[in-house]
């Protein structure tokens, strides 16, 4: 049965309706009314950020570790282009979300806050819906919800201020979301699939992260073909437990992996656009057949150009190839057999180099790894401390790692760690920023992780330096001064936001950083001072 609500009321319940029961966002004149509906007759939970484009950023990351959409309310005008960076980090993540935007009312186009919001969003690469009418509200809600799933981006639903006190009956509105797995692929490609993945001498099996589901019968095939197992950056931790798991492909490999991929003369792709971090900008897959399978017609080609394309269920085609390697009675290619196993995922040392009033990185990373908790949600922002973290610091499974590199911004990391935070409450978040990049985002959000009560690590890779930019000077042999930053205490810093932590200078301090971390009460930062001519390049 109908009934007649406020339209800030019905979108509140919509929400509800659609399974939610959190929302992160940042209150304004067109959604307050909504939010505290949300929060007071639907006991639904708000995370209340402190800068607009953060409640994206929490909840991308909330969608990602929980698998769920994630939503978010902003209002108007600034609210909205506050968001413009987040929305494209989440667009091009392929995140599901739903962004409840105000927008100014309709009959005041002279409003100050006054912008043309569709356009603004459509640069983002996130969908647009348009709140219609007051009595269609419930479905326009139903239908953002929808197009986040099966577009897999960001949906903006435009809400103009005027309609939220409007009154229009409200009916539930629920469009299902056709979950099952894709198409399995047949005819003469299938063919010439099987026939090329059965005559290679050394397979490889790589998964990103559109095979994340696919992973037991990803496996089950690797076996079957006797193929090391690779992931790219965002599957990382995938195939942790197998013997044969050569880690992340292309120019995050180890040394014996990089060659081992070389070596390979058909590689089996599932889930992955091939893009040039992942394949080298194309060097490690010159002489290799290349087996391209994806559900997104979109990202079959988008990279590397394949030899045989399936647009199919990663986890069905498996299963297929496998059927038809026994159908034939195919042998295994022994592949692995050739391959010392305790040498696959080990990275080379690094310098041993300890400047006075600095700690060595490589080391750090490799007694962080040892000391922090096994059980960890892995957040890391952008910046050239970012390759090295990825290499060393090991993840439980793809879901419990979150890398904000869509968009190639630094100062979206904390953000994102706070949002992981919401979606598992019971396991410690660690974030690893550079000091760049915690300046930018990391100190907005700091409190609001405190006020929350999160486990939360945070690690400040401080160079007092923008370093991407730092090491081209230094390169050319020029002044970097430019470059450089004398930045307040880290610590301090926490401290003065509710939270504690220690400064990093030598490896005799991160020691006793390591014993402090173990009686946390709170967030907890650990600031490693680190030297700017000492900081690893970049592994892209």
């Amino acid at each position: 049965m109908s009934q007649k609500n406020h339209v800030y009321q019905s979108i509140s319940r919509a929400v509800k309706d659609q399974g939610v029961t959190t929302m992160f966002g940042l209150m304004g004149d067109a959604n307050l009314f909504m939010v505290d509906s949300f929060v007071r007759d639907f006991e639904g939970r708000f995370i209340p950020a402190a800068h607009e484009g953060s409640t994206i950023l929490m909840a991308l990351a909330y969608a990602h570790v929980s698998g769920t959409v994630g939503v978010a309310t902003v209002t108007h005008g600034p609210g909205l282009t506050n968001c413009t960076t987040a929305l494209t980090e989440a667009a091009r993540g392929l995140v599901p979300l739903v962004i409840l935007a105000g927008d100014t009312p309709i009959d005041n186009p002279r409003h100050l806050q006054s912008i043309d919001q569709r356009s603004l969003v459509n640069a983002t690469g996130a969908g647009f819906e348009q709140l219609r009418t007051p009595a269609t509200a419930c479905k326009d809600v139903a239908r953002a919800f929808y197009r986040a799933q099966v577009e897999r981006r960001p949906i903006v639903l435009n809400m103009p201020a005027d309609f939220m006190w409007e009154e229009a009956e409200y009916e539930k509105h629920v469009l299902d979301v056709f979950t099952a797995p894709g198409g399995v692929a047949e005819g003469d490609i299938l063919d010439d699939a099987v026939g090329m993945i059965a005559s290679a001498k050394r397979p490889l099996i790589l998964a990103g992260a559109g095979a994340i589901g696919a992973r037991d019968q990803l496996v089950r095939l690797a076996d079957r073909l006797e193929a090391p197992l690779a992931t790219t950056l965002k599957a990382k931790g995938l195939f942790n437990d197998h013997a044969y798991n050569i880690d992340i492909f292309g120019t995050l490999s180890t040394p014996v992996a990089y060659e081992l991929i070389a070596l390979s003369d058909c590689i089996i792709c599932f889930g992955t656009s091939l893009h040039d971090f992942t394949t080298d900008r194309g060097k490690l897959m010159k002489s290799t057949r290349i087996v391209q399978i994806d559900v997104d017609p979109a990202a079959i080609g988008g990279g590397m150009h394949p030899d045989v394309a399936l647009v199919a269920d990663a986890g069905l085609t498996a299963e297929t190839i496998v059927y038809w390697m026994d159908e034939a009675e195919i042998p295994a290619s022994g592949f692995t057999r050739e391959l010392d196993a305790d040498t696959l995922t080990t990275h080379p040392a690094g310098s041993a180099k300890e400047s006075d009033g600095y700690v060595n990185y490589v080391h750090a990373l490799e007694r962080l790894e040892e000391a922090l908790p096994k059980d960890r949600l892995l957040v890391t922002d952008g910046g050239r401390f970012m390759t090295e973290v990825w290499c060393r610091l090991s993840v439980p499974n793809p879901q419990s790692f979150v890398c904000t590199v869509n968009f190639g911004s630094i100062g979206l990391g904390l953000q994102e760690a706070v949002g992981a935070g919401i979606a598992a409450p019971d396991r410690p978040v660690v974030l690893f920023s550079g000091d760049g990049g915690f300046m930018m985002g990391g100190i907005n959000e700091f409190n609001t992780a405190v006020r929350l009560g999160l486990d939360l690590i945070v690690i400040i890779a401080n160079d007092s330096a923008y370093g991407a930019e730092h090491i081209q000077f230094v390169d050319r042999e020029m002044d970097p001064s430019l470059t450089e930053f004398h930045w307040p205490s880290f610590v301090d810093v926490a401290k003065s936001l509710g939270g504690d932590g220690f400064e990093v200078r030598s490896k005799e301090e991160l020691e006793k950083a390591l014993e402090a971390l173990k009686n946390r009460k709170g967030p907890y930062l650990i600031e490693l001072r680190l030297d700017p001519l000492d900081v690893p390049r970049m592994r892209i």
